[in-house]
């Protein structure tokens, strides 16, 4: 007797259809096989799915049995085929008969014991299932919210094998799960931190809301303990907040990647990701064998915080220049080439030199003018070219850490960015997503247009930074956004000024 499931496997992030295929027949000798392309993962499963069946009170086929993994040249990893290859088992056997099975797509690893337990890429599948026209999906109970907040898409959560057959049989009615997302962005919206907190640094604040108006890159340079980790990590809360859509395709890539934690239905806020300097270009960019996606996929739509920057492999530094140029990765094997979304904004930290005082008025460097060239010579010009602003960030005075007076909050500065923000969207009209830090060559030539002192401010910088011509487009951006934040339409020679100001680093990186 032949029965037919559906599940999924993952391709990055996207979810493909699969159907499951089980074939119990009194014909050859006893034993079962997985076939289709599974890896050790799946065909380990057939253990776990024995002695679910037979904990459940089920028998396990004393005939052949052949499961088949369909399409047959996609490789299936995880354990994601349990709960599909047991209820497959049991209605091949003869023991359950239901009409339901090709109206659900159904994912979960089972326990020894029967129990259900969370998966990963439950949003994925969930969206797959709605598209391709499934009354429903059947998911682990801690993975419902996730799924349930798919639109018009029954999500039955299940605990157990049993409980999953009862519901097949439909000798167990279970209620679907449903999302409230207004509900969900309401209450996990909120930052639990603040750039009030920040004493001082006024004018790496200035900077930051620059940054989050144009989405530009960001490199600080300063002493240790001057505050470049808590100025990074408070970005987010400057930022519009996540949309609808931006928060989907978030939750997908940490789903896939095992990131969400159970329970949660979204993440509504834009993550921080910062990886160790000791993190391979695979972690940092992904990859593998089978590909996975990497930090900076992980901080698609949020913050990608790199701590000492040139510290980190120059491998994994230069694999950043693609995603910071194109928004995606691209990983490419022999069988298959894998796209990860990497839309995110770089911040990136480090020390003046390698004692980390060159800029510290209270405390002497250590370091030779060669140790400092070697130092700063470890962060490549066409990644720097790639960094729009480049702001030091001093000491903080002893007057200002013990000051009563609060530093600027980040909802002011979130208003600047979000008045910034809108004067971008009129001018791009339909496609949001574009910003001052983003735009192509034609869009600078036509939006950035400077008057006669504003060309001469900029054609004396040219020559004497030597900037590239990345560098002179990253400037006319800048420029674009400062006036944006001035509300202004026409660029001044005072908005080139400081935009160059932020781009003084080139001449000693």
């Amino acid at each position: 007797m032949i029965a037919r499931l559906h599940s999924v496997a993952f391709c990055g992030i996207e979810a493909v259809p699969i159907e499951v295929e089980v074939d119990v027949s009194p014909h050859g000798f006893s034993g079962t096989a997985v076939v289709g392309l599974p890896d050790a993962a799946v065909k380990e499963s057939i253990e776990r799915v024995r002695s679910a069946i037979q904990n459940s009170g089920y028998g396990f086929p004393r005939y052949k049995t052949v499961i088949n993994l369909a399409p047959a040249d996609i490789r299936k990893e995880g354990p994601i085929f349990d709960l599909p290859i047991a209820l497959g088992i049991v209605f091949a056997n003869g023991e359950v008969i239901s009409d339901q099975l090709g109206r659900y797509l159904v994912i979960g690893e089972l326990a020894l014991d029967g129990r259900i337990r969370l998966v990963k890429g439950v949003l994925s599948a969930a969206l797959l299932a709605k598209e391709e026209g499934f009354k429903g999906i059947i998911v682990p109970e801690e993975n419902a919210p996730e799924a349930g907040v798919v639109d018009g898409l029954e999500v039955i959560p299940v605990s157990s094998l049993t409980q999953a057959l009862g519901f097949l049989a439909g000798q167990l009615p279970i209620e679907p799960v449903e999302i409230a997302l207004d509900e969900v962005f309401a209450t996990a919206s909120a930052y639990d931190c603040d750039f009030a907190d920040v004493r001082g640094q006024e004018a790496a604040k200035r900077a930051m809301i620059i940054a989050a108006a144009g989405r530009h890159n960001v490199l600080l340079v300063g002493p240790p303990g001057s505050g470049k980790t808590m100025l990074a990590k408070r970005l987010p809360t400057i930022l519009p907040f996540l949309t609808l859509e931006e928060s989907l395709e978030t939750t997908r890539i940490h789903s896939v990647a095992g990131e969400l934690r159970a329970g949660m239905a979204l993440l509504a806020t834009r993550p921080v990701r910062s990886p160790h300097h000791s993190a391979s270009t695979p972690a940092l960019v992904g990859g593998g064998s089978i590909p996975q996606a990497g930090e900076v996929s992980l901080a698609h739509h949020g913050v990608l915080f790199l701590d000492e920057f040139p510290e980190f492999s120059r491998s994994a530094l230069e694999a950043l220049r693609q995603p910071l140029e194109d928004g995606d990765v691209t990983i490419a094997r022999a069988h298959s080439t894998t796209r990860f979304p990497a839309s995110f904004l770089l911040i990136a930290a480090m020390n003046p030199c390698p004692c980390g005082y060159f800029t510290d008025p209270s405390k002497p460097c250590k370091c030779s003018p060669l140790q400092i060239d070697k130092y700063l010579a470890r962060i490549s010009g066409p990644l720097i070219d790639r960094i729009d602003i480049h702001i030091e960030v001093p000491a903080v005075a002893f007057s200002e850490l013990r000051s009563e007076r609060m530093g600027t909050p980040s909802a002011s500065m979130r208003e600047q960015v979000l008045a910034a923000r809108a004067r971008q969207h009129e001018r791009f009209g339909q496609d949001g997503r574009i910003t001052n830090g983003v735009m192509g060559t034609r869009q600078i030539r036509k939006l950035c247009k400077l008057d006669q002192a504003g060309e001469l401010v900029l054609r004396q910088a040219m020559t004497e930074l030597g900037l590239s011509a990345r560098a002179h487009d990253k400037v006319l951006r800048i420029s674009r956004t400062i006036a944006d934040l001035a509300g202004i339409a026409e660029i001044t020679a005072e908005h080139v000024s400081e935009a160059i100001h932020y781009r003084r680093l080139d001449r000693q990186l």
